[in-house]
């Protein structure tokens, strides 16, 4: 069993489940317990990052807040885009928001390339940090329309024939001319 540091399990029946935060300030740690306790039916919090991968594979996470800057002395927000790589190599789809004192418009905008569903500074308002956190949660439940997948699954198999439609076609049991009607927007 992973030895978090501290869980705060909140009786409120919420939609948006369980938040792992991940800081090494332990003040920090509590505001964000205080502020998320009834926006979250859990809130599990880490001050070491080393302990994220072996969190996540005993607990289901909904959401990661995660602080960019754990070396002590060191504000280039490295770390955090090292663990934000790590979490995304391991569980691409957890979104992970991105948190830090010393705003950068280009940190954020690298982290953001590298996955990050958003970016928020401290201090933190709490109503736009609960928004945040809701709206990453609620983009990896965004239902996607039939005829997207379809166009999305016809778009792969014709890359993958090296833009060959009959042999895409044939692959998808269709004819080219049904092939070309749905390789269209």
């Amino acid at each position: 069993m992973v030895n978090r540091e501290n869980e705060y399990l909140c009786t409120v029946n919420s939609n948006y489940g369980t938040i792992l935060v991940v800081d090494d300030n332990p003040a920090i740690l509590t505001a964000v317990k205080i502020s998320l306790g009834n926006a979250f039916q859990r809130v599990i919090t880490l001050s070491a990052p080393e302990a994220v991968l072996t969190t996540l594979q005993q607990e289901h996470v909904d959401v990661i807040l995660l602080d960019m800057n754990f070396s002590p002395g060191v504000n280039s927000g490295l770390d955090g885009l090292v663990w934000l790589s790590a979490v995304h190599r391991r569980h691409p789809d957890i979104p992970v928001v991105l948190v830090t004192a010393y705003a950068d418009v280009k940190l954020a905008v690298r982290g953001l390339k590298n996955g990050a569903a958003d970016f928020i500074t401290k201090p933190w308002d709490n109503d736009e940090l609960i928004r945040t956190l809701k709206d990453a949660i609620d983009k990896t439940k965004e239902v996607v329309s039939l005829h997207e997948l379809e166009r999305e699954h016809v778009k792969k198999v014709v890359d993958k024939c090296r833009g060959n439609m009959s042999k895409a076609a044939e692959l998808l049991g269709i004819t080219r001319q049904t092939l070309y009607r749905k390789y269209q927007p």
